[in-house]
């Protein structure tokens, strides 16, 4: 498999906390970026707030009858100051903020360049310690108005940059070999100041790893033999997991962030939006209530942001509709014998049942769901709407919960969600307000083990003393 294969979560990892809504460079939320997998100068001050230099992950290869290797790839951005200069009428150009030419804006900013630092198929016996130079540098960029005149200059500055790459290889329980893999941004400059020391970092910094003739071992769920060695295993700011297709273990991602094995982007997100991962339905609606102004802005800043904004601009009301999700069954049924990839819940397509047209969260889309006739039997006996019980607060979920304790209440209605748990609604006997709470529908909810049926002659006590 291609290491191609697994770069749509790996660029997710990549670029997550790059630009964050509403996306424009006014945005204070804006100004202190670049949140995961920062590696910072090793020579930076406690005044420029840098990052640790480095990060290590260790992880698990049951090697194959041939000679084993790896292919070690590190990613990360090298940030790249966007500098905009204006030319007076005395041909001297000058840094602005923003350059507005022909009704169209481009703003000073801090932009990123994706960078590679490959080591390919190192035998597994061998030891790699080598030191890369990733080259600064300096582009110039006319701006020009509709006539042709430069008006302008965009000028991109980068800092150069070095980085160690550690590799070391043991044989540990049962014939594994645990491979470590060590990361160090070598820059040599001191920084003295926040901005120098994000201008000489490597930034959303993770590892992709590729097995020759061996394939690599779960961390989350090892198999038995290699459970021990697994828990000896030492990460340091990057967490290795399983990539690519369900099953395959030749592909190996260690993030800045902790995830599950086989990570994926949702099918349907239709591309990144990089803020924090937010809810892209949520994070789209917010772009669609910006005003022509604020998307102009977000437009003149990145790039990526004008992408962001056109996205979601021209989303169809069904494109919409996808971002909303689908409800699955978290319960499928199994076959009689899942084998390989296919036993893999999260293969399951979601559950197929016709609502008739209401919402999937309206208990109405479901006709086996009524509230306000189910029941459940505590102690023996069956509880439903109308039912009398003493409530004994266990949880502790709120402090109001205290005042309960012991008191009489009506059961309105059982409910059920889509994790199998049951939850009783009721309104206590004695609030004046009860009645209300029924109009409203605002009742207060406890689990089953919380709560004790009245006995018969204690239900008619209580309906009689209301009675009269």
């Amino acid at each position: 498999m291609s290491l191609d294969q697994v770069r749509s979560i790996a660029d997710a990892v990549l670029y997550e906390g790059y630009l964050l809504y509403p996306y424009r460079a006014s945005s204070h939320k804006n100004r202190s970026r670049w949140q995961f997998g920062v590696l910072g100068p090793p020579r930076a001050t406690a005044a420029s707030f840098g990052e640790e230099p480095e990060m290590e992950m260790q992880c698990l290869l049951a090697p194959h009858e041939g000679p084993a290797a790896v292919t070690v790839q590190l990613r990360f951005l090298q940030l790249q100051v966007r500098e905009v200069r204006s030319i007076g009428e005395d041909g001297v150009d000058v840094p602005v903020e923003q350059l507005t030419v022909d009704g169209e804006s481009v703003m000073s900013w801090d932009e990123a360049v994706e960078r590679e630092v490959v080591l390919a198929e190192l035998p597994l016996g061998e030891v790699a310690d080598t030191v890369h130079e990733v080259p600064g540098g300096a582009d110039t960029e006319p701006v020009t108005d509709a006539r042709g005149v430069v008006v302008g200059r965009i000028v991109r500055r980068r800092l150069p940059l070095a980085v160690r790459v550690r590799v070391r290889v043991s044989v540990v329980d049962n014939g594994y070999t645990r491979l470590s893999v060590a990361v160090r941004n070598e820059h040599p400059e001191p920084a003295a100041t926040k901005d120098a020391a994000i201008r000489s970092s490597l930034i959303g910094a993770h590892l992709l790893l590729r097995a020759h003739d061996a394939e690599f071992v779960s961390l989350l769920e090892p198999p038995a033999g290699a459970a021990a060695a697994a828990g000896r295993c030492r990460q340091h700011r990057c967490w290795p997991v399983l990539a690519g297709p369900n099953g395959t273990k030749d592909t190996l991602l260690g993030a800045p962030i902790i995830l599950y094995d086989y990570p994926e982007v949702a099918e349907q997100s239709p591309g990144a939006l990089f803020d924090s991962t937010e809810i892209d339905e949520i994070l789209t609606l917010r772009v669609m209530t910006m005003t022509e102004e604020e998307k102009a802005e977000a437009r003149a800043t990145d790039p990526r942001a004008r992408e962001i904004i056109d996205r979601c601009d021209g989303m169809s009301p069904a494109g919409l509709q996808q971002l909303h999700g689908l409800l699955r069954d978290p319960h499928p049924p199994r076959s009689a014998a899942p084998v390989g990839p296919a036993a893999d819940n999260r293969d399951a397509g979601p559950a197929a049942f016709d609502t008739a047209g209401a919402p999937w969260w309206d208990p109405a889309a479901d006709a086996s769901v009524r509230p306000g006739s189910d029941s459940v039997v505590i102690d023996g006996v069956r509880v439903a709407g109308g039912s009398l019980v003493r409530v004994h607060p266990s949880r502790r979920a709120d402090a109001q919960d205290l005042f309960f304790a012991g008191q009489v209440a009506r059961v309105t209605e059982v409910l059920s969600d889509v994790d199998g748990g049951t939850h009783i609604a009721l309104v206590l006997v004695d609030d004046p307000a009860s009645d209300l709470h029924d109009w409203y529908g605002r009742y207060f909810y406890f689990a089953p083990d919380e709560l004790t049926p009245l006995s018969v002659e204690e239900t008619a006590q209580h309906r009689e003393e209301n009675r009269s």
